[in-house]
């Protein structure tokens, strides 16, 4: 007699609030609806569900496909400049300059940027940043004159540097805790960098700079995709805004970061013609090298955050650094055209195994501010590199591209000299 009612409040009830045959019961009947859906946890609290990891690496993945297509306009600037040479007869000096208006409008904004990011909630800014990335890199190849090419780059930079702070905060937010998670962000921008050279090099040989128009429909598909699911970016904002921001080691990480930028971007730029000019290969295998530099750079970025995770990122820092000076000094004196391709991939991945991990530990001192320390390591400090760029040029128009690659053996020791002053953010006092 009293069966009968005791079932239907059974079935309606909420699990764990009835009898003990309630609870007994209940995982059944929540299962054939959920079959789908493994984790009966997420129905009956979806605070519990929020943080699960598939839900964060998702988002981790758009945002690093999001990461690949913004950085794709980054790596087209070095691959689009040998071709301007070669195709418009610019000087080393004004090849240069194009990198430096890259790096400008990238850099010098990103500061101010990440301030906006981390008090208002812009979350079409990385979309928006993206489009005028691709559009701006896109038509440059179009325009006959100098000046309108250099100020198209320029715009392409500027669309890079709306991207970084606040795509960097989203990813902070997707990654939580893990310098492995970050570093899923972090290669979304190295793979993209490179295709530039795997997707231009073809093109650029075969239509000329004028290939470059063929790059604008992925920066426009890829905005209309973030500008969609911007509001999911919202959501945990608040949990990362916690804890006390260091400056101290932050602008240490940041010096640690302009030695690799600059290192990064000179052979970025000039690894093309090294292999043109001094090797006296054809443009084919000279984009090649490009590609392994850049294959080198994905893998490192990946390793990174491995290594990170396991050792440190303090001592990961380090060790890319000090990697990095024999895998040049490698690249620089291998002779042959073929030969040297396999120092440039372990260059690339010397170069980069601190890239993620520079990211998450600025992020880990600045904790309150994420915007303003992904505008600085992503962008400013990577995009002072470019800035240097003029000064390789002149290098290069002195002493050809083969003193350009002597300079760049020499520069990661700096980086290595900073690195031993940084702190882990666990047991840094203040």
């Amino acid at each position: 007699m009293t069966k009968p009612p005791h079932p239907a409040p059974d079935q309606a009830a909420t699990p764990g609030a009835g009898p003990r045959d309630a609870a007994v019961r209940t995982p059944p009947a929540a299962a054939q609806p959920r079959a789908g859906t493994q984790p009966p946890v997420g129905a009956a609290a979806p605070a519990t569900g929020s943080p699960h990891v598939p839900s964060s690496w998702q988002r981790m993945r758009m945002w690093a496909a999001a990461h690949a297509v913004d950085d794709l306009y980054q790596g087209l600037v070095p691959a689009c400049v040998p071709y301007f040479v070669l195709d418009r007869g610019y000087s080393y000096v004004a090849a240069s300059g194009l990198t430096l208006a890259a790096a400008l409008g990238s850099s010098v904004p990103q500061p101010f940027i990440g301030l906006i990011v981390d008090r208002r909630p812009v979350r079409w800014m990385a979309g928006v940043g993206v489009a005028l990335a691709g559009i701006g890199l896109g038509a440059s190849g179009l325009v006959p004159s100098y000046a309108a090419v250099w100020t198209l780059v320029l715009l392409s930079g500027l669309g890079i540097a709306m991207f970084h702070p606040a795509a960097g905060k989203a990813a902070r937010e997707a990654a939580g805790d893990s310098a492995g998670a970050m570093s899923i962000f972090a290669a979304g921008g190295s793979v993209g960098f490179f295709l530039a050279p795997v997707l231009a090099t073809p093109l650029l040989v075969s239509m000329g700079v004028g290939a470059t128009a063929l790059f604008i429909p992925p920066a426009v598909v890829m905005a209309l995709v973030l500008l969609r699911h911007r509001p999911s970016t919202a959501g945990p904002a608040k949990a990362v805004r916690t804890g006390t921001d260091r400056w101290n080691p932050f602008l240490v990480l940041t010096g640690v970061e302009v030695v690799r930028s600059v290192v990064f971007f000179g052979v970025l730029t000039f690894i093309e013609l090294y292999w043109i000019r001094h090797l006296h290969s054809g443009k084919v295998l000279a984009g090649t090298a490009l590609a392994c530099f850049l294959v080198g750079g994905v893998t490192g970025t990946l390793l990174g955050g491995r290594i990170a995770d396991r050792h440190g990122m303090v001592r990961t820092v380090q060790f890319g650094s000090a990697l990095a000076v024999p895998m040049l000094i490698g690249l620089r004196l291998t002779p042959g055209p073929y030969a040297p391709l396999l120092f440039a991939v372990l260059a690339g991945i010397a170069l980069n195994i601190p890239f993620a991990v520079l990211i998450k530990l600025g992020q880990d001192y600045l904790p309150t501010r994420p915007g303003t320390a992904s505008g600085v390591t992503l962008g400013l400090a990577v995009s002072v590199g470019g800035l240097i760029a003029p000064a390789l040029g002149a290098a290069a128009e002195a002493y050809g591209p083969q003193g350009v690659f002597a300079i760049l053996c020499a520069i990661p020791v700096a980086a290595l000299a900073l690195g031993l002053f940084l702190t882990d953010p666990e047991t840094d006092p203040s």
